[in-house]
């Protein structure tokens, strides 16, 4: 409801001008610091005061990035126009000045000086790493202690859900990369393996690297357990709901090919409540395998093959193998990404499937990740706001917002920006519904049980159609006392069992689409415009009156 949620495109562009002014230093120095260390220790011809220049410079302009990020954009009340224009336009500007000047002055001849080893850093690295870990235990506690003060009951993970994806966006984060150096140091020395010392002409990238690529293999085989669960545990659901699916279609004859396919997507569609544990799951053992990562790397000094130099033949073997896969298992998963983005442009069953993690990953405001792609919420929100509040104004007339899935989600986040007068004028309609199985999992503080009863109590009617069929929507649940009369479900899907004379084809199992093929959607549609009431727009134009049904009628997303 707040005026300015869905406007953060100063915020957004102080914090990339930060972003990007944090890259170009982190580089900077990394070229420029072993130069000034070298220059101050050694009789060098490069004036040790240009090095010393530098990295104040460095210094300065680090300081001045992180005070952007923490100090900027806090206050709603005071315009900062003429100080934002000047960060945004120099900041990033000056770190690339900084960076040029390092390349420079480590490229300044200094014959006495024969480089060796690897680029300073690499404690740093262990640092931030471990760091990285810290931030999410805090997080964990900071979570679990809000949850303990108002507890959700539906929240993901009992309020771990945030710090569990959190650990996965650094892992995801640090195995890509690392998987990155790892290759390009293999490129860059030729037939030689960096970080084995057998062959190899330069060391390769941090040793941590290659105890984070090791784990990999050891996870996916932790994972085994947790999916074959789910796995017979669908199957057993499947097999319980035969009976009641053949009686819910009785007094047709049973047909078990077709009742074992509806039971099967049914416990699939079910799977989607479950996710949560598995994201659990992996992100409790990606934290433990990372910190022993961690640990081996700062104790040993070496690869996992040379640490384990010594050691029996089995564990020996062992850590050669993990080392190697999971080094291939890196690349290997950078090419079917890759793969996957260009499968979405060719196959529409995969393009939808990517859409919906697209809708919900750019739904958001990119307050705290301003290289992510642009929040089209940003612009749809306000313009569905603004439209719904000027014809309810101008008509005095009364209006249904219908919605889909994400789009569903979107109409909610418009009639919450709606002053109250707007809301009684009126009326939701949601179907396949991600609002509360998703969102208020996810995010219970914008989309749970008490958002979502205000959000009722504020409209004038609010009707919400699901299927048990459905992987990603479902009903609303609201927890009140009375009866809200909002969901209404679970649809019948199929809508036939069988053959009849009316229906020589099989009936589709829709799933998570052409609600609006169901017959239920009509009737609901016209009991919400019946308790709208009889009250008619009074019309400006040609159009008439039934055109903004029909057009409130199609999906929003």
């Amino acid at each position: 409801e707040e005026p300015g949620f869905w406007y953060g495109r100063r915020l957004v562009a102080r914090l990339r001008a930060a972003h990007t002014a944090a890259g170009f230093l982190t580089v900077a120095a990394a070229v420029s610091v072993p130069a000034a260390r070298h220059d101050r220790t050694a009789d060098s011809p490069v004036p040790q005061v240009l090095g010393a220049a530098l990295e104040a410079g460095l210094v300065l302009c680090a300081v001045v990035t992180v005070w952007v990020v923490c100090r900027r954009g806090r206050s709603e009340s005071a315009r900062d126009t003429r100080l934002d224009g000047a960060l945004i336009t120099y900041l990033p500007g000056s770190a690339l000045a900084l960076l040029v000047l390092a390349v420079l002055h480590a490229g300044w001849s200094r014959p006495a000086w024969e480089s060796s080893g690897s680029l300073p850093g690499e404690a740093v690295f262990r640092f931030l790493a471990v760091a990285q870990g810290l931030l999410v235990v805090i997080l964990a506690l900071v979570a679990r202690s809000l949850y303990r003060r108002i507890p959700e009951p539906r929240t993901t993970l009992y309020g771990l859900g945030g710090p569990s994806v959190a650990m996965l966006a650094c892992a995801l984060g640090g195995v890509m990369t690392g998987g990155v150096a790892q290759r390009v140091a293999d490129w860059l020395d030729g037939p030689g393996t960096p970080g084995t010392g057998r062959g190899s002409i330069i060391e390769g990238p941090p040793v941590l690297l290659s105890w984070q690529a090791s784990v990999i293999p050891v996870l996916l085989l932790m994972l085994l357990a947790p999916v074959l669960y789910l796995v017979v545990r669908t199957a057993r659901r499947a097999r319980r709901m035969g009976p009641d699916i053949e009686a819910e279609y009785a007094p047709e004859p049973p047909d078990r090919a077709r009742t074992r396919r509806i039971a099967r997507i049914r416990a699939t569609a079910a799977l989607t409540d479950s996710a949560p544990w598995i994201v659990g799951v992996v992100s409790a053992a990606t934290l433990f395998l990372g910190a022993a990562a961690v640990v081996g790397s700062w104790t040993s000094g070496e690869v996992p093959g040379l640490a384990t130099d010594g050691a029996a033949a089995p564990v020996a073997s062992l850590a050669e193998a993990a080392q190697s896969t999971g080094s291939w298992l890196i690349g290997l998963g950078f090419i079917l990404f890759v793969a996957g983005g260009r499968r979405a442009y060719r196959d529409a069953s995969a393009r939808r499937t990517i859409g919906i993690l697209w809708d919900v990953g750019t739904f958001w405001p990119r307050a705290a990740h301003p290289f992510a792609p642009p929040c089209y919420a940003e612009r749809a929100v306000p313009d569905l706001a603004s439209r719904m509040c000027a014809w309810t104004a101008t008509t005095r007339g009364r209006l249904i917002i219908s919605g889909h899935s994400q789009g569903s989600v979107l109409a909610a986040a418009a009639v919450w920006q709606l002053p109250a007068t707007a809301r009684r004028r009126v009326g939701l309609l949601t179907y396949g519904s991600p609002i509360e199985r998703l969102y208020g999992r996810w995010f219970p503080a914008y989309f749970g049980a008490v958002p979502l009863l205000g959000l009722h109590d504020s409209v004038h009617c609010w009707r919400n159609l699901w299927r048990a069929t459905d992987p990603i929507g479902g009903p609303v649940r609201l927890a009140t006392d009375h009866d809200p009369r909002v969901d209404r479900g679970p649809l019948k899907d199929p809508l036939a069992y069988g053959r009849t004379t009316a229906l020589p084809l099989p009936e589709p199992i829709l799933g998570h689409s052409d609600y609006q093929a169901d017959p239920v959607f009509a009737q609901e549609r016209t009991a919400l415009l019946e308790e709208l009431g009889p009250r008619l727009p009074r019309q400006t134009g040609g159009e008439e009156g039934g055109r903004l049904h029909k057009s409130g009628g199609r999906s929003s997303g």
